[in-house]
């Protein structure tokens, strides 16, 4: 009996499928491999992402709205192929071995995209100050590095987060604890790195070479994958429990159609279930009946269409809640867009508007534009301690709540935060636009008398928000999503980013175009001093406060999971069961 307690309690196993001791596997001891990975990754990509625009009109010499447009394109398609990889992860290949090849396809990537930097022959030649246009294969090289790095993020990004959750088992107290402040210090190391990247990264590029600049994270990169690789022994390793998670997502709404002229019970227990027994004896965790998405119920009804002999039986109450659970996931991704378009501005256009300003300090040192954006990375790395020490032990003992707010009203906070960022924003720009007028500024190259640091406080708010919001965001999707999906739910957050970065790009390329038709002044031109980029700030202050008002209908509406997990240890059933309760604010736990 010592020996078998001994033994982690979820059923997870080592590398070669052998169960694993508690005392010597997991926690942050396994983590702590971990998150080396993250920072050298979020530095590899931030060190990217936050000049790129840079990059690309400075080196490649493309247009402000075109590159805007590429920009968020490459973003978008980062946070989108997880989507992919957490499917692979989740149905087949699990997602250390997912992680393991779709890391050494991003090291590919950044080897590329180092070389496509460093090389004359993959850069366009310059001549008395005249730089000629790049040439179809150096901008198709530089690109399909680009989206190699893109292809390897996809089976890294979701499953890294989700392999580290997987070294805290839920049915041991203890380790549930640690697991509560697990997301808040993983993106605490992600901030770390992207710190790093805007700080030093982006004055190497523009000062002492865009090889060295991404050559520095490639190297990283490698060293922390042999970390990683390093802390194998600790890992542990969650069982699939069904070959085709994804698979019920289809399977419910066919079957609920096909009795959807059956009378659904009035009592939610005449539905079809398998009996507590069946999911101890699985490791499974059983699901509660919810009273949102009735129409599905209809799958699970005993006597439909789907009892015939020659038919397979009817659906779970399981199967069905975790369909309805990510149907209501979808339901708040929806209203999690705006705020990523929001978000998208700081490597695209605040970093082009920091290019007009004063951007001298002392009589030597000139600060990158895109530096600033250390600003949104400080604020986060200053604000997670504060929020995981002070913050939440301060609320959790007036709301009894284990994590202080819920995890609704965080991302509430987040939002609210984020649209006072981009009010503040306009009011910024405006002012530009008033001292470019009263100084009769209209050259693209000259430098508006302003100081670059007008722009800190949006910065340190949206990082602020980032704190409520990513991390908010991050966990959100991994609690809520069906136990055998939770790599699939965190591309939740993933591709929320994506879709708000292509949003982005959609909304600055129709906005080009239909203020610049006839002949009028576009809203975001080549030229930042004779455009009305304060028109564009207000146009999405305006939609993301309508977005606010949907968020707190969405949160409203929106029913957390209720499961029970069950677990035999000698004699003696674990319960954990998870119950709805509604906040003061309206949003439920």
């Amino acid at each position: 009996m010592e020996a078998k307690a001994s033994y982690t309690r979820d059923g997870t196993v080592d590398l070669r499928g052998r169960p694993v001791l508690a005392s010597k596997t997991g926690k942050w001891k396994a983590c702590a491999f971990l998150v080396g990975y993250e920072a050298f990754e979020r530095m590899a990509f931030y060190g990217i992402a936050s000049n790129l625009v840079n990059y690309l009109t400075t080196q490649l010499h493309e247009d402000t709205v075109s590159s805007v447009r590429n920009v968020n394109n490459w973003s978008g398609s980062v946070w989108m192929t997880p989507i992919l990889g957490a499917y692979i992860a989740d149905s087949y290949l699990g997602r250390f071995w997912t992680f393991t090849i779709s890391s050494l396809i991003y090291v590919t990537g950044m080897m590329l995209l180092t070389i496509a930097v460093s090389l004359k022959s993959f850069k366009p030649s310059c001549s008395n100050g005249i730089c000629n246009k790049a040439s179809s294969s150096q901008i198709a090289f530089f690109y399909i590095s680009l989206y190699t790095i893109a292809i390897g993020s996809g089976g890294t990004k979701p499953n890294i987060s989700t392999f580290g959750a997987d070294q805290f088992d839920d049915f041991d107290p203890q380790e549930k604890k640690l697991k509560a402040s697990f997301f808040n210090w993983w993106m605490f190391s992600s901030f770390l790195g992207a710190l790093v990247a805007t700080l030093g990264l982006v004055y190497i590029q523009e000062n002492l070479g865009w090889g060295l600049g991404y050559g520095i994270p490639t190297v990283g990169l490698i060293l922390s994958l042999f970390i990683f690789y390093f802390g194998t022994p600790m890992y542990r390793h969650k069982v699939s429990k069904t070959k085709s998670p994804a698979r019920d997502l289809f399977q419910i709404p066919i079957a609920a159609y096909k009795n959807r002229k059956a009378q659904l019970p009035c009592n939610p227990s005449e539905l079809h279930e398998f009996e507590p027994q069946h999911y101890i004896n699985s490791g499974k965790r059983q699901m509660y009946h919810t009273p949102i998405f009735r129409f599905l119920d209809k799958a699970a009804i005993k006597n439909g269409n789907n009892m015939d002999a020659s038919l397979k039986p009817p659906c779970t109450v399981t199967q069905v809640e975790g369909t309805k659970l990510v149907i209501g996931m979808a339901m708040i991704w929806l209203v999690t867009l705006i705020p990523s378009t929001i978000w998208a501005q700081i490597n695209t256009l605040f970093v082009k508007q920091g290019t007009t300003l004063d951007r001298s300090l002392g009589q030597q040192f000139h600060i990158p534009a895109a530096s600033l954006g250390s600003f949104v990375t400080l604020s986060m790395l200053l604000s997670v301690p504060m929020y995981d020490r002070y913050f939440v032990p301060l609320v959790r003992a007036r709301t009894k709540t284990p994590r202080g707010i819920t995890l609704l009203q965080r991302l509430g906070i987040g939002f609210v935060v984020q649209v006072i960022a981009i009010a503040i924003a306009y009011a910024v720009e405006v002012r530009r636009m008033r001292v470019i007028r009263v100084h009769h500024l209209n050259g693209p190259k000259e430098i508006v008398p302003m100081s670059i640091f007008w722009l800190l406080p949006q910065y340190v708010l949206l990082g602020i928000a980032d704190v409520f919001n990513a991390i908010g965001l991050l966990e959100f999707f991994y609690d809520q999503s069906p136990e055998d999906m939770q790599s699939l739910g965190t591309t939740f957050f993933t591709s929320g980013i994506g879709v708000g970065n292509f949003l982005n790009s959609f909304l600055v390329t129709m906005v080009d175009k239909i203020t610049g038709r006839n002949g009028g002044k576009s809203w975001i031109g080549n030229n930042l001093n004779d455009c009305h980029l304060d028109y564009y700030y207000g146009f999405l202050l305006v939609i993301s406060t309508i977005n606010l008002g949907a968020f707190l209908w969405a949160s409203c509406k929106y029913v957390y999971k209720r499961e029970s997990v069950e677990a035999k240890e000698g004699c003696v059933d674990l319960v954990e069961g998870k119950a709805i309760a509604t906040s003061p604010l309206g949003l439920q736990v």
